[in-house]
């Protein structure tokens, strides 16, 4: 019988029923998704670690895990801008390609739309994930992550930069000879209220030969900017800007 037609005949409601059907599964250890993949931290499987460590900076900028209940499977949602297509594509072939048995879809808000999947093992491949803000807890990377994003600086670089930074062109003018003369300087900003964050990039940029400055407010380093020609000739080889 259907849930509904059980529903029916108990009178109580359809979503009763689907959850004391899912409490039974869950007793009898045959709930779907059990013969999923093994996780790449706890089971051993392989992870696609290009993938991960933008994945990693995207989590890091505009993302966050849900836990509504014991009963329910955690949910990781990237949130990106509609302003930006190939972003949103770009995220969901990184989450793709590190949950490669779980399914992702895409849920529509406003002017955004967020890269969602769920599984119980985000904690074990997030383990930043804690109560509250990120910028008002500590964001470390454990040493199997270090070793990812030495391996792969560049694509955390990406997914920060994807996230809570942006390439802008700043212009200006002024008389030379006589004459007034335009000039275009691109540059790339971080902006991200945590300071653990700003200091992950800061270094990730260093050990990749890009300079860089940081600008604070009241003390609190709030920005990092990329100026320099040549640093910023590698940032567009290697990120460039949002599409």
């Amino acid at each position: 019988m259907t849930n509904s037609a059980v529903a029916a005949a108990l009178g109580v409601p359809a979503g009763t029923i689907g959850y004391w059907l899912h409490v039974e599964r869950a007793r009898r250890g045959t709930l779907p998704g059990r013969n999923a993949a093994p996780c790449p931290r706890c089971g051993g499987s392989p992870l696609d670690t290009t993938a991960y460590a933008y994945l990693l900076g995207l989590y890091l900028g505009d993302g966050h895990i849900s836990r509504y209940s014991a009963h329910r499977v955690p949910n990781l949602m990237i949130t990106c801008s509609e302003a930006w297509p190939g972003l949103m594509d770009a995220c969901e072939a990184a989450v793709r390609a590190v949950f490669t048995q779980n399914a992702v879809c895409r849920v529509r808000r406003t002017g955004c739309r967020n890269v969602k999947v769920y599984s119980r093992h985000l904690c074990c491949l997030f383990p930043q994930h804690g109560k509250g803000k990120k910028h008002e807890r500590r964001i470390v990377l454990a040493g199997w992550q270090r070793r990812v994003v030495d391996a792969h600086p560049w694509e955390l670089v990406r997914g920060l930069v994807h996230s809570d930074g942006c390439r802008v062109v700043n212009r200006t003018s002024r008389i030379v000879g006589g004459e007034r003369k335009r000039y275009a300087y691109p540059r790339y900003f971080l902006t991200n209220r945590s300071e653990d964050i700003l200091r992950l990039y800061a270094d990730t940029l260093t050990a990749v030969g890009v300079e860089w400055q940081v600008t604070r407010r009241a003390g609190v380093p709030y920005n990092v900017s990329v100026a320099r020609r040549s640093s910023v000739a590698l940032m567009d080889a290697y990120v460039g800007p949002k599409h």
